[in-house]
């Protein structure tokens, strides 16, 4: 919407085929102004020699395109699409509602051009068109105008908050990526890791003396205690607590 404005509001003011000194510099100045809250120099630009209408609309293009990507860095771009959606669909309402008015009043009216020998349908409709042609460019300039002068009041928390929710789906994104993740495990064999991992720890009861805690390793707590007393081992030297390699299996 907005490239379409600055394209209409040059073809305005600086006809085709026309020399910079028939430029309506002073017009296309305050309409700049007025639509795109920008000063610019519009009549030392048409005072350069070989300068374009083409040149002026890309100048002009530029300047508020960078006007309108400083302020959703200020805004975040979240913030930016709600003030969006929330303009425009205001601004179409009204326009809308505007528009169904005047073709009441035309539709009263076209009645009186059989007078003139003049189809009142097709006078209708023609009139009807320009009407709705003339309303989108109305929305578009209320639209355009509004946004680049709109100054949105953010909680400064609340918009450190939602630069911070975009970094995190960013990186969230980025982890997401097939490329770069790795396979997930199954759960059995997580589980078997588990057990293998387990059972290496342990020692085998050949092993251990019966005298000598240092040498039982890891015991399970319902095992027979390795000192020998027939008891288990949670209820023998395990609720003792001699033997520091305790396992908890939950």
């Amino acid at each position: 919407m907005r490239n379409e404005v600055i394209e209409d509001i040059v073809s305005r003011c600086i006809p085709a085929d026309a020399y910079p000194e028939q430029w309506e510099t002073d017009s296309l100045a305050e309409e700049t102004h007025r639509l795109l809250g920008l000063n610019l120099p519009v009549q030392e630009w048409a005072a350069e020699e070989g300068i374009a209408d083409e040149e002026v609309l890309e100048r002009i293009t530029a300047a508020a395109d960078e006007k309108a990507a400083t302020k959703e860095e200020s805004y975040t771009p979240a913030v930016m699409r709600v003030a969006e959606k929330s303009l425009l669909l205001q601004i179409l309402d009204q326009k809308w509602r505007d528009h169904l008015l005047s073709l009441d009043h035309m539709r009263q009216a076209v009645g009186l051009r059989a007078y003139a020998q003049k189809d009142p349908l097709r006078e209708y409709q023609r009139e009807a068109f320009n009407l709705f042609d003339g309303m989108l460019g109305s929305v578009r300039e209320a639209v355009t105008q509004m946004l680049m002068h709109v100054e949105i009041r953010v909680d400064a928390a609340d918009l450190l908050a939602r630069r911070q929710q975009e970094q995190q789906k960013t990186l969230q994104e980025q982890r997401s990526d097939p490329a770069l993740a790795a396979p997930p495990v199954p759960q059995q064999q997580q589980i078997g890791d588990w057990q293998q991992s387990v059972a290496s720890r342990r020692t085998e009861a050949a092993e251990r003396d019966a005298n000598n805690p240092n040498t039982w390793g890891k015991v399970g707590r319902n095992e027979t205690c390795p000192c020998g007393s027939g008891k288990k081992y949670k209820q023998c030297h395990g609720k003792l607590g001699s033997n520091e390699a305790v396992e908890r299996v939950g």
